[in-house]
């Protein structure tokens, strides 16, 4: 039988249904009281007559009722989507009113006041509904695995969030190609700083219900100065990082080497690691392994490092998950040899079934080949060598044209780090859209180095038309709920005069 996503958690509590499932705070439910609670929260959602298709906006908080609200409603085949619990305003209106969900949950009165003006009900998380309804009593409207189990609204660098749709064969496939690549294994304690709005935290309660293994959350503050002490109290084992949550423990760990949490792994995705950081942490904690992965929302992820293989392959991001495929592409969607740089292109069950509700965004970014076989064009430029292992040269929004050459913002920005007294870099590309008056590019940079001193360091690595011709120093990069940098943030300072 094809699994559903909800039978990962099922597995788990038949397995060792004792052993810590998910935390948060001071609260922890064991696998078999994860799956009852679910239980619980499909029979009421069920009651408030939610059916298979409808649609479920999850913006709360971290909460271990969460995850048993997410199992809940894919055992009916409600779909759901979680977003931060800091989208309000504009942007939750956007979504509500573009995924016409049957119910918002949610523990802010403002969120819950616009529900009410979209004419959406709107609930708190609850887990007090009796045990009595069981999955029993509506375990014939189970869905299948081509149903849609997700929407993750996911935004470029302007518009307004769109959805990703995938579905629960989709999510399962995934789940089980990038656990078979990371060893979750059951002892191990997962701490998840990331919010389950984004894909690479909510992945981490399906690797854990894979392995065995305990899923702590965390939250955005957990992420900062109290990092460390949150690893050594649950003494966590794996740590889901993107650049600012390592930065930060690197920092943390350099003020006092004595406090060592148990980690055995680091993973990364979202943006390049820094090297210096993964140097200063393997220093520190010698028992560390590091994966690096690449991937986007559109397929969740394309490809994995082997532990500690980037000490081996600089600057290459792993081979494509089990069963998938990836190329680069010239402009007209022709495969290139190995070597040639082009649009990367995936291929394989994980690539997700659109976008919701965008007919011709789905035609551009998923075209099937000789109307067959679907395909993803990321929208990512690199290569794959000869090896099969992929590199990574740009975002779409990250590639520009200066003086007439392509330019790589990753790359400039990698150069920036290697610098003396550099800590972070981020590249606003220049704005042809006219908006803004930033007609080439401006580089950001955190640490001691003066402007000068970065754009000089820049000339000796870097062609003269790929080093920008205005650098400023800010106090640190801001980042957005997901932990990356916020460029939208960084280009309304530059507006307002630099002041980040």
């Amino acid at each position: 039988m094809t699994e559903l996503l909800h039978h990962l958690v099922d597995q788990a509590a038949a397995r060792d249904g004792d052993a810590p499932a998910v935390t948060q705070a001071d609260t922890t439910l064991t696998y078999a009281e994860l799956r009852e609670a679910g239980l619980r929260a499909a029979a009421e959602l069920a009651g408030r007559g939610l059916r298979r298709g409808d649609r479920l906006v999850a913006a709360a908080v971290p909460d271990v009722r969460l995850p048993a609200l997410l199992y809940g409603a894919s055992r009916i085949g409600v779909v759901f989507s979680v977003v931060h619990e800091q989208v309000r305003g504009y942007v939750l209106r956007h979504i509500l009113t573009d995924s016409e969900p049957g119910l918002l949950v949610t523990e802010d009165a403002e969120a819950t006041e616009l529900a009410a003006d979209c004419g959406v009900p709107a609930s708190r998380l609850t887990g007090t509904v009796p045990t009595s309804t069981t999955a029993a009593a509506y375990a014939a409207d189970e869905p299948l695995a081509s149903d849609p189990a997700c929407l993750i609204y996911t935004s470029g660098t302007t518009a307004l969030p769109k959805a990703v749709v995938s579905t629960h064969a989709q999510m399962v496939f995934a789940a089980r190609a990038i656990q078979e690549r990371l060893a979750y294994r059951a002892d191990d304690t997962v701490y998840c700083p990331l919010p389950l709005s984004f894909d690479y935290g909510l992945y981490q309660l399906f690797l854990g219900a894979i392995a065995g293994a305990h899923v702590v959350l965390g939250s955005a503050a957990e992420a900062g100065p109290s990092l460390l002490a949150n690893l050594l109290r649950s003494r966590a084992t794996v740590l889901p990082a993107v650049p600012p949550v390592a930065d930060g423990l690197l920092r943390l760990l350099r003020r006092d080497a004595s406090r060592v949490p148990p980690l055995r792994l680091m993973t990364n995705t979202g943006a390049a690691m820094p090297q210096r950081t993964l140097e200063g942490l393997r220093e520190l904690l010698p028992d560390l392994r590091i994966q690096l992965m690449f991937g986007l929302t559109e397929c969740k992820r394309v490809s994995i490092m082997e532990p500690d293989e980037d000490l081996r392959r600089p600057g290459a991001l792993g081979r494509p998950l089990p069963g998938t495929e990836a190329f680069a592409a010239d402009e007209e969607g022709h495969r290139l040899p190995p070597g040639e740089t082009g649009e990367l292109v995936i291929r394989g069950p994980h690539v997700m079934a659109g976008y919701w509700r965008r007919p011709e965004l789905n035609e551009q970014r998923f075209p099937r080949r000789e109307g067959l076989f679907p395909e993803l064009r990321t929208g990512d430029y690199g290569l794959v060598d000869q090896d099969g292992y992929l590199h990574f040269a740009g975002r779409r929004d990250d590639v520009y044209k200066q003086q007439g050459f392509r330019v790589s913002a990753v790359e400039v920005e990698s150069a920036a780090r290697r610098l003396p007294g550099v800590l972070g870099a981020a590249v606003l590309p220049p704005d042809v859209s006219g908006e803004t008056e930033r007609p080439e590019a401006v580089l950001f940079v955190t640490g001691d180095a003066a402007p000068d001193e970065v754009l000089r360091g820049l000339r000796d690595d870097l062609e003269a038309f790929k080093v920008p011709r205005r650098c400023h120093t800010v106090p640190e990069l801001p980042v957005n709920a997901n932990g990356k940098t916020d460029k939208k943030a960084l280009s309304a300072a530059l507006e307002e005069g630099v002041h980040v």
